[in-house]
């Protein structure tokens, strides 16, 4: 997928927290294979056609948090991957550092429903078994970030 061919957020029964991740996940596309300026990213997504629709704060939140933070949230999963962080999709990539963001920023979002949400980015816009490794790599994030939300099970937290 190029630069050009952005991932478009689905419409339909979508909350607009997963629309935000939606567009989040196509301004790190961008900004991780074209090097284009977060701001500017910013501008051309919020005039995308159905961005009205999606959770405006959570979008500008993952997209600036995750590229500011990028180093360290790469620090957190790259222990957890199998080959070398340049070897990633660029989907795949941009995904674990939502993801990893949500872990480590966003703690009354239940690390279930930040992994699920991660999955479904995945199955919709990565490649055919890249959502089994967002799972595996995000599920091994959680049990480091969050050990006894984790150790806990399906207790805890609100559903997003």
């Amino acid at each position: 997928m190029s630069a050009r061919e952005a991932v478009k957020p689905r419409s339909g029964g979508r909350s607009a927290r997963r629309r935000a991740r939606e567009y989040a996940l196509q301004g790190l596309y961008q900004w991780l294979v074209g090097g284009h300026d977060v701001a500017a990213i910013e501008g051309h997504l919020m005039e995308s056609e159905g961005f009205d629709k999606a959770d405006v704060a959570h979008f500008r939140e993952i997209l600036h948090g995750a590229t500011e933070s990028a180093d360290s949230l790469r620090a957190e999963f790259a222990r957890f991957i199998d080959r070398d962080l340049k070897e990633l999709s660029p989907v795949e990539h941009a995904i674990l550092l939502i993801g990893v963001y949500e872990l480590k920023h966003r703690l009354e979002i239940p690390y279930r429903v930040v992994i699920n949400e991660a999955v479904e980015l995945a199955k919709s816009f990565g490649g055919t078994e890249g959502f089994k490794y967002v799972n595996g790599v995000l599920d091994k994030v959680a049990a480091a970030l969050r050990p006894d939300e984790c150790g806990r099970g399906t207790e805890g937290g609100r559903r997003d």
